[in-house]
């Protein structure tokens, strides 16, 4: 392949080799090559059909890049380090294989444009593999909810027992969390598929091209309003990395309850052996490796967001060199997103409970006490004065080392003679959790109709797909 600059006929002097390898970005942006075709054979077919390009011109140039996609894939394509990025290897390559036809590939366009339309040809491709592999989790956790609806476990404020509720309804909180991830994921793609091809370097082209036309060959679904927009905005990056980070803090949030659960303090489930490993000196040790990583992982794609941010909040229009620092922060947020939602779905199928620990944890802490204050409330007692009443009667639980449905009835009346009876048909787990029985709740009825909602969601993103 000729190392000769596709640009240097202005330049007396070679590029310095140190800055020739320190500008170049063909290090990390040969993963563009597809979109960078892509780009190219709707470019010349857009030329041929405003008569820049002859027919014959064309087939040369769609026949020459689609071998060309085919070297690479093989691996028999030489990438050059001199020929600095992913879109002038390509041309070159094109130039050396069909000859002057390849050169007039670049007519009407710049690399500027160019770039900015591969970015988005490929961050539409990463939106729609997130959201398949955000599906794959959710599937997962649809399935523990439906399955564990009647499984009681406790509900933690400030990380204190707070009130019973079905291991289901919290896996269904998972579930709507990813949701959202996948609508924000939804509405960036909307923003992502604007095509600025047609730009060129800054303020349009002389020649009389049809953006729509290209814009339809590449499934755009809008085409930039404004060339100098288009060739420096970055807000769709921008926004790309925001959805992810988000998701991985999602991520991370479930990895620290794993965490927790799987810990022998908790031991509310066991993760399995194959997401795990060992320690090096003590035996006993099983580590749950694959959350520790994913809540450590999350870190680094908010940075991948900080270092977007800061790298565009001081350019001024149009196009500059520092977005080529834009590509290396996406492709790593998406390849830890997608890596991270990867190890979730085939983690969260394989979680094995331990109910019967996660049953007394929530028998203890008093977990039922508001259940006692609306008992109260029910039998005419102010909400406030109920409160009071139920207060007392946990500070004498405390004391006497006895849960609220431990005590004696008469114990109870000794705070309100309200109490009657049928107080300990509220002050059980399962009463709590079975109380709570509407729209949104922990009720195993409702963790049921939940999740059939959520199926029908899911079907319904998957038919807009």
């Amino acid at each position: 392949m000729t190392t000769d600059k596709l640009w240097d006929g202005r330049f007396r002097e070679p590029t310095d080799a140190f800055v020739e390898a320190f500008t170049a970005s063909i290090p990390f942006d040969r993963r563009l090559y597809r979109q960078d075709i892509a780009g190219s054979i709707a470019h010349a077919t857009m030329l041929a059909h405003v008569g820049v390009l002859s027919p014959a011109e064309r087939d040369a140039i769609v026949n020459g890049l689609i071998e060309i996609e085919a070297e690479i894939e093989s691996g028999a394509f030489e990438w050059s380090v001199a020929l600095e990025d992913v879109h002038m290897n390509i041309e070159s390559r094109l130039i050396a294989r069909i000859g002057e036809a390849g050169k007039k590939l670049h007519t009407g366009r710049s690399r500027n444009d160019q770039v900015a339309t591969d970015l988005r040809l490929y961050l539409r491709d990463g939106v729609d593999e997130v959201s398949v592999a955000i599906a794959r989790v959710q599937e997962a956790l649809l399935v523990i909810a439906e399955r564990e609806a009647e499984t009681i476990m406790p509900g933690f404020t400030h990380l204190q027992v707070a009130q019973p509720v079905t291991f289901g309804h919290h896996m269904l909180a998972w579930f709507e969390m990813l949701q959202r991830d996948r609508t924000r994921f939804a509405d960036c793609r909307r923003r992502i598929n604007v095509m600025p091809l047609g730009a060129a370097a800054l303020a349009g082209t002389s020649y009389p091209i049809d953006r729509a036309f290209t814009a339809r060959a590449l499934g755009f679904e809008e085409v930039a309003e404004n060339s100098l927009d288009a060739v420096s905005d970055r807000d769709f990056a921008v926004e790309f990395t925001a959805a992810a980070a988000i998701l991985m803090v999602h991520l991370s949030r479930f990895s620290e309850e794993l965490i927790l659960w799987s810990s022998s303090q908790f031991d509310f489930v066991e993760l399995p052996d194959a997401f795990c490993t060992g320690s090096s000196i003590m035996p006993q040790k099983k580590n749950p490796d694959v959350p520790e990583l994913v809540r450590g992982k999350s870190g680094r794609v908010v940075g991948d967001l900080v270092g977007l941010l800061t790298m565009i909040k001081g350019q001024p229009l149009a196009y500059n060199k520092d977005n080529q620092e834009d590509k290396e922060p996406l492709f790593d947020a998406l390849d830890t997103v997608l890596g991270s939602l990867r190890a979730y779905a085939d983690l969260v199928p394989n979680i094995s409970l331990r109910r019967q620990n996660m049953l007394r944890a929530a028998q203890r802490g008093f977990s039922t006490a508001t259940d006692l204050a609306d008992y109260l409330v029910r039998k005419g007692v102010a909400f406030r004065d109920a409160h009071e009443v139920v207060g007392k009667a946990v500070r004498h639980g405390i004391d006497s080392g006895k849960d609220l449905a431990e005590m004696t009835l008469a114990e109870l009346q000794g705070f309100s003679t309200s109490i009657a009876a049928d107080v300990f048909d509220v002050l059980t787990v399962a009463g709590s959790v079975a109380s709570r029985n509407h729209f949104g709740a922990t009720a195993p009825e409702q963790v049921r109709q939940a999740v059939v909602r959520a199926r029908g969601r899911l079907a319904a993103a998957a038919g807009k797909g």
